[in-house]
């Protein structure tokens, strides 16, 4: 009876670093997927709990009750480097009541010499009113293009939900600050026009020199 012949151990080593490679290469690829679907997951998380200061979007324009207890909000205005814009709220406070709708205003000029564009992102604070500060109208994530010496009004829509006193957090709450940052876009390119046709060109010339 023939001995078994003896397994490599080389054969061995090669094939468990193998297995090893596969492994961190499935590994890191799955990481990956995780970030790219973290992305969206976070921002609707952030939108759902007011997390980070995230603001809630109202799907009714009123609430439902006005408490008697009010609140002060601050309005916050701020421009990213590289858009040459002077932008700022009309009014630096409102004092309203809980539940109570109220409009603000910002204004933004361009005293730039050219037509530029930006848009807007915001957040309130402390971070935990983010879910009980509703927006019924809002400038924000919309892009917004200036021409030179131009001044635009801004609106904003919003109220305080009555349910903000019920919260631990937030029951001794007196000041929400409201902040915006317009942040710099890239304005689209003009289409070049389009070269005439060769053919056409020739055959015009051809007309005109035998006087056609």
């Amino acid at each position: 009876m023939a001995a078994p012949t003896p397994v490599n151990d080389a054969s061995k080593k090669n094939r468990a670093n193998g297995i090893v490679a596969a492994v961190c290469v499935a590994f890191f690829g799955g990481m990956i997927g995780m970030a790219y679907a973290a992305v969206p997951l976070y921002a609707m998380f952030c939108q759902v709990t007011g997390y980070g200061g995230t603001t809630q979007r109202a799907t009714e324009q009123y609430s439902d009750r006005v408490l008697d207890r009010k609140i002060k909000v601050r309005f916050d205005a701020n421009v990213s480097g590289g858009l040459p814009w002077s932008f700022k709220p009309v009014a630096r406070e409102i004092t309203m009541k809980i539940g109570e709708t109220a409009q603000a205003h910002y204004t933004a000029s361009n005293p730039f010499p050219t037509t530029t564009s930006g848009r807007a992102t915001y957040n309130v604070t402390p971070e935990f009113a983010g879910s009980y500060f509703n927006k019924v109208e809002c400038f924000c994530f919309t892009d917004t293009t200036l021409k030179s010496g131009e001044t635009l009004d801004m609106p904003v829509v919003f109220y305080v939900d009555p349910d903000i006193v019920d919260a631990p957090e937030l029951k001794d709450i007196t000041t929400i600050t409201l902040s915006y940052t317009f942040f710099p876009i890239d304005e689209p390119k003009p289409v070049a026009a389009a070269p005439a046709d060769k053919g056409t060109s020739t055959l015009k010339k051809t007309e005109e020199n035998l006087g056609g």
